[in-house]
């Protein structure tokens, strides 16, 4: 029976033949990972059930990225926490300060994650890893703790939809423009507890940081995972990278899709997504008249280095607006060196620009950039709840990073060719 690249995956590491969407079943898992915030939560777990051990000591990932820097004393306190977990439960990878990054970005820069994988993490964006063509999902930390015991876990097939790109992109159209695009199609619960699959010839052309930005929000769809099946562009990411030997799978040409969409990439224009929701996705030429007061470029979606360049060739000999606060977040200390010495932080710098050390930081309002009452931001993190980024009565605009530099310059929403010509 034809499988999608989901399906092949799951029957792999479940030692099926096959699998079917909707049947359940138990599997091993390639990797887990927990951060500041989850983490504390699923060893207490492990604490309560009287387990002092984890199945395997180098499967289990743990980065301190939410919160770090610590910020206050509570959230030093649960840092200090995670830390004394991992010494005393001899955890191998562990990230802290100075050594960690975003994790989502870290784990495939660090080569922990790798094609063919089942990964699971106690954060709902761990559908990054889709990107490089592995099955990854989130989970609570009480699963998450289970499987740190077993070394196994338990799942529904979920059903397959796929996405098919076409055509050829406008100047400065991006996987976050297409994700936005997208998920402004099928609205945030259009993909729910299904596999969102990205395929088509349009996809060829993205760079490894472009998938692994639309699987990140496969979850803002309601998706149980995101996935590309791997190529060329892929297997250069993963060369001489990952600490296991990759696994390369692909849908057969016959597999069943609850929905195929098609997409021609030709008529999407850069998008800007408007609160409260991913799905309100416009264009960002017909959002000029949206004052903002701040620009936030990084997290687990745009933090990459392709990204930092993509804003720096906007800010180039421009100035930051002088109503508006810039804040570039490097996703990973490399990312973060490359950077450096590319010379894009004396671009940053130049424009007015703040240059942060790697956090996830104000993506969800916890400190590194929150918003006060009645202020906007455009950011190129993955949600835009009432709340997200600070105050209740504050707005967050998402975009990618071509937006958020030409709204750093213009003091409003605008789109690059208004800066650019």
């Amino acid at each position: 029976m034809a499988m999608t690249i989901t399906e092949k995956i799951l029957a792999e590491h479940a030692g099926e033949k096959q699998v079917t969407p909707g049947q359940i079943i138990k599997t091993p898992v390639d990797l887990l990972l927990a951060n500041d915030i989850t983490g504390p939560m699923a060893f207490e777990a492990l604490e309560k059930a009287g387990i002092h051990r984890v199945f395997d000591t180098e499967r289990v990932v743990i980065v301190q990225d939410h919160y770090v820097p610590g910020k206050d004393i509570p959230s030093a306190q649960q840092s200090l926490s995670l830390r004394k977990y991992a010494q005393k439960y001899e955890i191998v990878h562990y990230f802290d300060v100075g050594r960690a990054g975003i994790e989502h970005a870290l784990l495939p820069e660090q080569g922990l994650v790798v094609p063919g994988d089942l990964v699971l993490g106690a954060d709902s964006h761990t559908v990054t890893y889709g990107g490089l063509g592995a099955f990854s999902t989130g989970v609570g930390s009480t699963d998450l703790a289970a499987a740190m015991i077993a070394g196994e876990t338990w799942l529904r097939v979920p059903e397959s939809i796929r996405f098919v790109y076409h055509g050829k992109f406008r100047p400065w159209v991006g996987g976050k423009d297409l994700i936005l695009h997208t998920i402004g199609l099928i609205g945030v619960d259009g993909a729910l507890y299904r596999a969102m699959e990205f395929s088509g010839p349009a996809v060829a052309e993205l760079q490894q940081s472009d998938r692994f930005t639309m699987c990140n929000m496969a979850i803002e769809a309601g998706g149980k995972n995101g996935i590309f099946v791997p190529d060329e562009v892929t297997r250069r990411f993963v060369e001489n990278r990952g600490i296991r030997t990759p696994r390369y799978y692909e849908s057969d040409a016959d597999a069943r899709y609850a929905q195929v969409l098609e997409i021609d990439v030709g008529q999407i224009e850069p998008q800007v997504a408007f609160p409260p929701l991913p799905s309100n996705a416009r264009t960002a030429s017909q959002s000029n008249d949206v004052r903002i007061d701040q620009v936030v470029v990084g997290s687990c979606t745009n933090g990459w280095l392709e990204d930092l360049r993509t804003a720096a060739r906007i800010l180039k000999g421009h100035k930051v607006h002088p109503d508006v606060r810039m804040i570039v977040i490097p996703a990973t200390p490399t990312i973060y060196r490359d950077a450096m010495h590319e010379g894009l932080f004396e671009i940053f710098l130049d424009a007015g620009a703040v240059i942060s050390p790697p956090t996830c930081g104000p993506c969800m309002g916890g400190h590194m950039g929150v918003l006060a009452e009645g202020e906007r931001a455009v950011s190129t993190t993955n949600r835009n709840f009432i709340g997200r980024m600070g105050h209740v009565k504050s707005e967050v605009y998402l975009a990618g990073p071509a937006v958020a530099a030409a709204s750093a310059i213009r003091g409003h929403i605008a789109s690059p060719e208004q800066v650019t010509g």
